[in-house]
């Protein structure tokens, strides 16, 4: 997934930037750059309590994974190109352009991990000696395990360091399905008569594909798609359910009454069931796609620069029990130790689309990287499916 941008998060969050960032000058001791609202700012002053007044650390928010992206293309032109920063610059308008000092650490999302790799914008992370990496369930240390070209591989390098996710969930206006007298449970109502031009969907063709695939029994991750029976058929059926296909405006249109029903992300959907007695949510019950916020370290001009003791001390923080019911109940989000942890909220274990069924949640994937053949035949089902709406 290219984002998960909401526009349900309030602008205001942004006015915490000065109290969160410190000074960011030369001796900074630690300085991290975020995803906004994936951090407790509760979590970020309990850290910064364990340090004395004269230690600077400096946590800056970026509204938007892209422009993180953006922020970590900028450093290696200034290490390549010292001359071409003030160029990459002026394209970051989300970014502080008054600093140019590298973070230690930069927020990325799970699914640029593998392009991120192949263009040397970080560098592995050294995390094998910190006791809480030890904890991390297997399935969250395979994911950030990768060879020099981004691919899986338990046996490569570790490239993150995952410390919040979340789910494609279905979002439902509940007062049009009790007209019904049904509510969702799993991807096949999305194929029901009754939702017929009743639906919005991210437009993502690895989500789109995926929960198809997941209605036939397969995962999210299938290579050879034209070997598997009734995908193409399933995708046209979907794309006539489908009224609008939209990564930013899919919730809009549900709030509204237009569609019945919208497939998204949860950091967009938990905030608006909150605000919104009507709206509900489910995880389909054959498993969804999952995505990961991660720590990553930037790649210097020399490579293989170690963690710094502040550095670890950090990640390590973020694993830690109070920190994991504070990221799970405050940020959208869960902790990837939601499960390990002994003694975790009420408020999070009550609640499914935080804490999920065992049984569901090993049927759920994380999006893999994909071969360059099997990329081009997802792009082909995906035009073919979206071909209808241009009148071909």
């Amino acid at each position: 997934m290219l984002s998960r941008r909401s526009f349900l998060r309030s602008a205001g969050t942004l006015t915490l930037t000065q109290l969160l960032s410190g000074c960011d000058n030369q001796s900074t001791a630690l300085r991290v750059l975020l995803l906004q609202g994936s951090i407790p700012p509760q979590l970020l002053k309990a850290f910064r309590q364990q340090f004395s007044k004269d230690q600077s650390l400096s946590f800056k928010p970026t509204a938007q994974l892209k422009d993180l992206w953006k922020q970590l293309q900028s450093w290696q032109v200034k290490n390549r190109d010292p001359q071409g920063l003030k160029d990459w610059l002026s394209k970051l308008p989300l970014i502080d352009n008054t600093s140019h000092k590298m973070s230690d650490l930069v927020t990325l999302g799970d699914t640029w991990l593998e392009k991120a790799i192949q263009d040397k914008l970080i560098q592995p992370l050294s995390l094998t000696e910190i006791a809480n990496w030890q904890k991390l369930g297997s399935r969250w240390q395979a994911l950030v395990k990768r060879d020099e070209v981004g691919n899986l591989d338990l046996q490569g390098q570790i490239w993150g360091a995952p410390y919040r996710w979340g789910t494609t969930l279905i979002a439902y206006h509940s007062d049009q399905f009790e007209t019904l007298g049904w509510t969702p449970t799993n991807w096949g109502d999305l194929w029901r008569e009754e939702l017929r031009h009743r639906i919005a969907v991210v437009d993502q063709p690895r989500e789109i594909i995926g929960l198809t695939l997941k209605k036939l029994g397969y995962s999210y991750n299938s290579p050879n798609l034209s070997q598997i029976p009734n995908l193409s058929s399933q995708l046209q059926a979907l794309n006539q359910q489908v009224k609008y296909y939209s990564s930013r405006y899919y919730l809009q249109p549900l709030i509204i009454g237009d569609v019945w029903l919208s497939v998204g992300w949860s950091s967009d959907i938990l905030p608006l069931i909150a605000k919104n007695r009507k709206i509900k949510a489910i995880i389909p019950k054959s498993g969804t796609s999952i995505w990961t916020d991660i720590w990553v370290q930037p790649r210097a001009k020399e490579n293989n620069i170690d963690l710094s003791t502040l550095t670890k001390q950090w990640i390590d923080f973020c694993w830690q029990e109070s920190s994991v019911n504070q990221i799970s109940l405050l940020t959208d989000g869960a902790s990837p130790m939601i499960h390990t942890i002994p003694t975790i909220s009420a408020k999070i274990k009550t609640n499914p689309l935080l804490f999920i069924d065992k049984n569901i949640m090993n049927n759920c994937d994380f999006i893999e990287p994909l071969s360059e053949l099997n990329k081009q035949e997802y792009k082909k089902f995906w035009k073919e499916m979206r071909k209808s709406e241009k009148g071909e």
